[in-house]
C-alpha cells in the first residue's frame, strides 16, 4: 500500500465491512436456529431440560465473546482441530447469539398473554399447535423490535474478529493504519462505515417498538371501551 490514503485503501475498508456483513448474517442465521431450541428448551415442561438450557445460557453470557474465539480459534487446534478464521469466528459468534437471542424469545414467548394459553387448550389442540399456531405468531411481534436491536450489537460485536485473523472492517482499519501510521483519519472512517451498517437496523428497531405499542395502546383502549359498555349494561 502506497503512504497516502487512495482508492485501494477506500476498496480494502469497503471489503472489511462486506466481510462484516457476512458475518453477522452467520452469527444472527446459526444463532438465531440454535437460539430457538434454547427458547423452547426454557418454557419446556421437562425440568431437566430447563435447567439444562438455563445451565447453557448463563454459561455462554458469563463468558466473554473474546474467551469464546480464543477457544474455538486456539483451543480446538491445539485439539488437532484446525478452524479457518471465519468458521471459528462464526461458530463463537453463533454461540454467543444463541444465548442471548434465545433469552430474548423466550421472554417474548411468555410475554404473551395466559389467556392465550388457556384459550388454545380449551379448543382442545395438541401442545405443539398451541405453541406453532396460536402462541409464536403473537410472539413474534412482541420479538421483532428487539430481535432486531439485538443485530446491531451483533454487527459491533465481530470486529473481536480481528484477534483470530479474520479480516473484517476493524481488522482491514488496523492493517491500513499500520501502513499508513494515520489512526484518527482510519478510525474515522472505520466508525462512519460501523455507523452506515449499525443506524438502518436501529432506525427500524425504533420504528418497530412505536408500532407494537401503537398496537397494544388500540387494544387495551379497545378493551376498555368493551367493559365500559358491559358496565353500563349491567
Amino acid at each position: 500500500m502506497n503512504n497516502e490514503f487512495n482508492i485501494n485503501h477506500l476498496q480494502f475498508l469497503v471489503q472489511g465491512a462486506g466481510w462484516t456483513v457476512i458475518l453477522s448474517l452467520m452469527a444472527f442465521a446459526g444463532g438465531g436456529l440454535v437460539g430457538f431450541g434454547v427458547a423452547l428448551a426454557r418454557i419446556s415442561r421437562m425440568r431437566w431440560l430447563r435447567w439444562l438450557s438455563l445451565g447453557y445460557v448463563q454459561l455462554v453470557q458469563g463468558t466473554p465473546l473474546l474467551i469464546l474465539m480464543f477457544l474455538a480459534y486456539f483451543g480446538l487446534s491445539i485439539m488437532g482441530l484446525s478452524l479457518p478464521a471465519i468458521v471459528a469466528a462464526g461458530i463463537s459468534m453463533t454461540i454467543y447469539v444463541s444465548a442471548y437471542i434465545g433469552e430474548i424469545w423466550r421472554g417474548c414467548i411468555e410475554a404473551v398473554p395466559k389467556t392465550q394459553w388457556e384459550a388454545a387448550e380449551c379448543l382442545a389442540l395438541t401442545p405443539s399447535q398451541r405453541l406453532f399456531k396460536v402462541i409464536l405468531p403473537q410472539a413474534l411481534r412482541i420479538a421483532t423490535p428487539p430481535t432486531v436491536g439485538f443485530m446491531v450489537q451483533i454487527v459491533k460485536n465481530t470486529s473481536l474478529a480481528s484477534v483470530v485473523g479474520f479480516v473484517e472492517l476493524a481488522r482491514a482499519g488496523q492493517v491500513i493504519n499500520n501502513s499508513l501510521f494515520e489512526p484518527f483519519m482510519v478510525y474515522m472512517l472505520v466508525a462512519g462505515l460501523y455507523f452506515l451498517l449499525c443506524y438502518p437496523l436501529s432506525w427500524w428497531a425504533r420504528k418497530l417498538e412505536d408500532r407494537l405499542l401503537v398496537v397494544r395502546k388500540s387494544v387495551a383502549e379497545t378493551k376498555k371501551g368493551i367493559g365500559d359498555v358491559q358496565y353500563c349494561e349491567s
